[in-house]
């Protein structure tokens, strides 16, 4: 019994400012990692959202009218906005890159440790954590299906998103540090 309450800073009923020196310090090295890994993913989303809302890839198909006829070559345009998958990706990791904005900022201006904040925080983070996940995985399935094909489909190999793909489950991979770091 003596030993926990010494691990807890109490000693025959009186509390020990040491303890209390000790937890502080700790939170504040915990904001670091905070506040490191927030700007982090920050980034990372920003650049996902940023690679693929600018990709755009061009090439020439050729495309045979007439088996007697040589082919007629037709180029074509693709853009982030053509499937629904990449334009979920693009939107969701705008909304991660705002979110990572507010809650660096609230995590910057939370200097007394608000319990109700911290929560409310951790919830949100949570919830960026499956946001990114489901367009990670939306985003993935569709740009692997472009990147390696389809022949059960007769669908040919058609792009490369893996990049933005990548960038943003770094990003989704981050928050979700946040969350077990918080817990």
């Amino acid at each position: 019994m003596d030993s926990q309450y010494k691990s807890a800073g109490i000693e025959n009923g009186v509390t020990n400012d040491r303890a209390k020196e000790v937890a502080v310090g700790k939170k504040r090295k915990m904001r670091g990692r905070d506040l490191v890994l927030r700007f982090l993913a920050l980034a990372f989303s920003l650049a996902a959202s940023v690679v693929l809302g600018v990709d755009k890839q061009s090439t020439t198909v050729a495309v045979t009218l007439v088996s007697s006829l040589p082919p007629v070559n037709i180029p074509v345009t693709a853009t982030w906005h053509h499937l629904s998958a990449f334009v979920y990706f693009v939107v969701a990791n705008a909304i991660a890159c705002a979110y990572a904005t507010i809650s660096l900022l609230l995590t910057l201006g939370n200097r007394g440790g608000k319990k109700g904040l911290v929560t409310m925080i951790v919830v949100f983070d949570l919830v960026m954590v499956a946001l990114l996940f489901s367009c990670v995985g939306a985003a993935g399935s569709i740009g692997l299906m472009g990147y390696q094909g389809n022949s059960h489909v007769q669908w040919k190999k058609v792009c490369n998103v893996v990049v933005a793909v990548g960038l943003s489950g770094v990003a989704s991979i981050l928050f979700f540090l946040l969350v077990v770091l918080a817990t």
